[in-house]
């Protein structure tokens, strides 16, 4: 039986691929190991965690609350009526999938693909059968999985990301290995359901890709939260006692420590989903270092009739990412002009306060020698961050010097994953800082920090002084 598409994973960018594919009237077979479309963000990612981290930020706010006057009593929290909110959110996105991917007349089979060749695949079902299938085209959508460190015991005291999301309980003392935007969102959860939370990372500071001054925000107030936050420090060994885990450190200087937890959660990456595809059966080639599959603008591979998008394609990792691939790749088999060149593609940490930047940070522009201009404004001079009792944020804005083009946005803050949107759009548009400047801005609004910054960037700050250098 020969089908025109088939759909391999069922992710953000899998069932996007699939649903435009459809709507451009291609018929369709979507694969997946999930009951329903989502793949691991709605299932064991993105969408549980943010449901928690909702949980989180009401419980932390009703501790603060006591600043502005208001004293609640300490939160009592049903941990299993928690889990349920979480597993609801779920089961209603993922539902509402499934019943997409039916309106849609596309085919959803629950099962695991393998390539037989570079135009046939054969499906073992989750019912323990098998169906084999020609294709016309494949995309290819697999994602990735959480990465664990060798010398890891096998253990239920040691957790990733998938089984940290299941919340069988929360520990007493609970370390983080890896102080990136997984390690740092999941620890700000058990944080506020009760654990003693302690980081560990390798590099300098927390948030290695984000710029400094942003992951310090972010830094100081995560300071006053967590246990510890143990810096240029890596763990050398992880052991199971009878009542704990037992973890080795050494810090930039060769000093080695050792503690105990009750648990401990390793967050250091994620890698790519390769195995059992039979990938060896077709023409495909990887990168050079091996970590992503070679694709061209319209996500198409080395072999003509498979294409890769998301996590197997390269970075960044992100699902918004591979649901824009996933619609140019799906335009492409279809026959439409289309190819993948974004400029701007955002990047977010859902802790509190939130990260979030897009385009050149400025870190990247000092390592390439960019004439930039870099406008940074204080939440603290923001009425609305004022009102919220949350003046810790900060916005910033890098520019073309030359020409006042924005060239990239970055944002510390509440809310700033909201925010970071009008960034990403002044970005792949081309504007001008004076075009943001010179936009009206809702008053009071923490999105007027934006418009401040770029009056920054053409020297008209209304809420900063800058005094004036004498000639």
């Amino acid at each position: 039986m020969k089908k025109q598409l088939i759909v391999i994973g069922a992710g953000p960018g899998g069932y996007v691929a699939a649903f435009t594919a459809a709507d451009l009237g291609l018929n369709v077979i979507l694969i997946d190991d999930g009951q329903n479309p989502g793949g691991v963000c709605l299932y064991r990612g993105c969408i549980p965690s943010k449901a928690l981290l909702h949980v989180a930020r009401i419980i932390q706010e009703s501790r603060e609350a006591k600043d502005l006057g208001i004293e609640f009593s300490e939160p009592r929290i049903d941990l299993d009526r928690v889990r349920q909110f979480k597993d609801s959110v779920v089961a209603k996105l993922t539902g509402g999938l499934g019943q997409l991917a039916k309106q849609r007349k596309i085919e959803f089979i629950q099962g695991r693909a393998k390539f037989l060749s570079s135009n046939s695949i054969e499906i073992q079902k989750a019912d323990g059968s098998k169906e084999t299938f020609e294709f016309d085209n494949a995309i290819l959508a697999t994602g990735s999985l959480p990465i664990t460190l060798p010398f890891a015991p096998r253990s239920e005291r040691v957790l990733d990301s998938t089984s940290a999301l299941e919340l069988k309980d929360i520990p007493n003392r609970l370390l983080v290995i890896g102080g990136g935007y997984i390690g740092l969102e999941l620890g700000t959860v058990y944080r506020a359901l009760g654990s003693e939370v302690s980081v560990v990372e390798m590099t300098p500071s927390l948030l290695p890709g984000a710029d400094r001054d942003l992951a310090l925000t972010l830094s100081k107030r995560l300071q006053g939260q967590f246990k510890s936050i143990k810096l240029s420090t890596k763990v050398t060994a992880i052991s199971e006692t009878q009542n704990a885990v037992s973890v080795s450190f050494e810090d930039k200087d060769g000093q080695s420590s050792k503690e105990e937890f009750d648990k401990v959660l390793i967050a250091i990456g994620r890698k790519n989903v390769y195995d059992g595809l039979g990938l060896e059966n077709t023409k495909i080639q990887f990168s050079d270092d091996k970590k992503f599959i070679t694709v061209n603008a319209q996500r198409q591979t080395t072999d003509s009739t498979i294409y890769a998008i998301g996590d197997i394609a390269g970075q960044p990792m992100l699902a918004h990412k591979a649901s824009a691939e996933g619609k140019v790749a799906a335009e492409a088999i279809a026959g439409h002009k289309a190819g993948f060149d974004v400029k701007a593609i955002p990047a977010v940490v859902f802790t509190d306060p939130e990260i979030a930047w897009c385009g050149i940070t400025e870190a990247e522009a000092k390592e390439k020698g960019l004439p930039v201009t870099v406008s940074k404004f204080p939440w603290a001079a923001s009425g609305r961050a004022v009102t919220l009792n949350r003046t810790e944020g900060l916005t910033k804005l890098i520019a073309d010097t030359d020409t006042g083009r924005i060239l990239g946005v970055a944002m510390a803050g509440v809310g700033a994953g909201e925010m970071i949107a009008e960034g990403v759009l002044a970005v792949e548009l081309g504007a001008l800082a004076s075009d943001v400047a010179l936009s009206v801005h809702p008053h009071p609004t923490i999105s007027e920090t934006l418009m401040e910054a770029a009056e920054g960037i053409i020297g008209q700050a209304t809420h900063i002084y800058r005094p004036k250098r004498s000639l």
